[in-house]
């Protein structure tokens, strides 16, 4: 039975880290968001593409077409999208101010909201440690993290089966992992401290793949997440309020998405980090 919906229109969308290329990407969950959402620009926060594991292993499916053409279309209707390549993606590093298809390349961003507060974004590798200074070590870590995904894909397959919500396995397994945690609050900390080098109001990332919107030293830290474990999503509104939308957590047992009724509650966390419903269920 399908299920009526209608379109809800914000000022600007912050995605990251989709991973197009990794078997791992939730393309359907994605062009699920994209249906429901429509934005005035969209800003596309790094690691779109996975590079390194297509240079590994070529891995196109039609989702990741699909998900390829959504954005073009939106670009042809008008949608300003800007692309910030991160690690992953880092070959678009070389092409900054060029357009594809309508989509602006910028290596990083000073955004402006609609109640005047600006914002530094970019995707945040270049303050990961390892990354920049390991490369070996980051493509060993990045195997691992692609075997606790395999992992992942099998535990949501039984869960489904026995009619449970969607749950991943490899974010609770890294935020088990205390010096993970750890790396995060110190992630968090340097990228903040180059927010106040840019004298702005806060910072918009990815990277780390672990969404939150908090306060760290007087500057608002905002984290995109990822869609290949929580499915998470920033959106501004039109008044300039912050909000990280957990489109994962609208999935139960079914093996395919589906759109939210419209009166169906969608949490967020404005930009003083209160939890809000920004929806009553009827």
């Amino acid at each position: 039975m399908s299920i009526e919906t209608e379109t809800r229109h914000v000022r600007t969308l912050f995605i990251s880290d989709v991973h197009l290329g990794s078997k791992a990407a939730k393309t359907d969950f994605l062009l699920d968001f994209l249906r429901y959402y429509e934005a005035e620009t969209i800003i596309l926060v790094g690691d779109i593409v996975d590079g390194w594991r297509l240079k590994r292993s070529w891995y196109w499916p039609q989702g990741c077409n699909d998900v390829v053409q959504k954005l073009l279309r939106k670009a042809r209707k008008g949608t300003r999208i800007i692309y910030i390549p991160g690690n992953h993606d880092e070959f678009l590093r070389d092409f900054p101010g060029m357009h594809f298809g309508g989509i602006e390349v910028a290596d990083r961003m000073i955004f402006e909201t609609a109640d005047n507060k600006r914002y530094l974004v970019l995707h945040g590798d270049q303050f990961d440690v390892v990354v920049r200074n390991a490369r070996l070590l980051a493509y060993l870590g990045d195997w691992a993290y692609d075997m606790a995904i395999a992992i992942n894909v099998v535990l949501s397959a039984v869960r489904r089966r026995l009619g449970l919500r969607y749950w991943s396995f490899s974010a609770w397994a890294k935020l088990q992992v205390k010096h993970a945690v750890n790396f995060i609050g110190e992630f968090q900390k340097v990228v903040a401290e180059e927010a106040r080098r840019n004298d702005v109001d806060g910072v918009i990332c990815g990277h780390i793949h672990h969404a939150v919107m908090e306060n760290v030293d007087g500057i608002h830290y905002i984290n995109t997440g990822d869609w290949v474990e929580s499915c998470t999503a920033v959106v501004e509104n039109f008044d300039g309020s912050f909000e990280l939308i957990e489109w994962g957590k609208r999935y139960g047992a079914a093996t395919e998405p589906r759109l939210l009724a419209p009166m169906e509650p969608i949490r967020g966390f404005s930009a003083d980090g209160a939890l809000a419903a920004e929806r009553q269920s009827a």
